[in-house]
């Protein structure tokens, strides 16, 4: 082997490792960043009640549509919806050109309360960042752009 093709060889396998470790790690730390950043927030929106709420923070949404983006079943989403009716956090309507259809709707207070427990985690991710050293910083820094762009990837359907 050249010193060029054993560069490649040690590159592909740390590449072919750093992808392994990507995809058995990033779901469940991001999931458990999630969880941990809900726990220590007021409390007032639950994890699946947030994820409805951030949704809709986008634009009405239907109670299937809902249910299908936050990987939750019909009536999983219909209880949490009427939940969050109940409070003030969202209205549901009928669609102005269907009335078959009825579209849940972020309420002002919806969007307050989004807001604030968005507030609320970043508040303490910037204080636990504080005390890491700045290579680790600029690394998530850097990383938030690559989960972007992977993001972006799975919503368009196509290999990143």
């Amino acid at each position: 082997m050249t010193p060029a093709s054993t560069a490649t060889a040690t590159t592909d396998t740390t590449r072919a490792d750093a992808v392994q470790t990507v995809a058995e790690h990033l779901l469940p730390r991001a999931s458990l960043i999630t969880r941990l950043l809900l726990r220590r927030g007021s409390g007032d929106v639950s994890r699946a009640e947030a994820g409805i709420l951030s949704s809709l923070a986008v634009e009405p949404r239907r109670v299937t549509d809902l249910a299908s983006s936050q990987a939750l079943a019909q009536p999983t989403v219909t209880q949490l919806v009427g939940r969050l009716e109940e409070r003030g956090l969202v209205t549901r309507e009928r669609h102005p050109d269907d009335g078959r259809v009825v579209l849940v709707t972020l309420t002002d207070d919806g969007q307050a309360a989004l807001d604030a427990l968005r507030a609320e985690y970043r508040t303490v991710i910037r204080e636990h960042l504080a005390g890491q050293a700045d290579e680790d910083v600029l690394a998530l820094a850097a990383a938030t752009h690559v989960l972007q762009r992977l993001i972006d990837s799975l919503q368009d359907g196509s290999p990143a």
